[in-house]
């Protein structure tokens, strides 16, 4: 059974920083795997924030570029998204994406107000 649980969310000031992490369980080849995070603010659809295919391409939504890093460890089956100068408008919740699998993590709230 393939699951994803990700971690780190929070409450932050504007202009901090948080890494979430996805820890994968149940996957075999993780690293062939395209994973994602995406996000859903209240009200919202969910979108894509970040994703990372298993050749190391990465792809950052418009909104999220200079700011946000997507990164991978595959010997731990761990992607990371480092996420830097947090703004009000990054309050959402964060999910995990097996993007080969069509996976989902349970989410992690992240809330950025001073």
């Amino acid at each position: 059974q393939v699951q994803l649980v990700e971690s780190g969310g929070g409450l932050v000031q504007p202009g901090g920083s948080l890494r979430l992490s996805c820890v994968a369980s149940g996957v075999g080849f993780f690293n062939i795997h395209a994973m994602g995070w995406y996000r859903q603010a209240p009200g919202k659809q969910r979108e894509l924030v970040a994703r990372i295919i298993g050749d190391g391409r990465l792809n950052y939504a418009d909104s999220v570029k200079g700011r946000f890093t997507i990164s991978r460890d595959n010997a731990k089956r761990t992607v990371y998204l480092q996420m830097n100068s947090l703004m009000p408008e990054d309050t959402a919740t964060y999910y995990c994406n097996d993007q080969t699998l069509g996976v989902w993590g349970q989410g992690t709230l992240i809330t950025v107000s001073s």
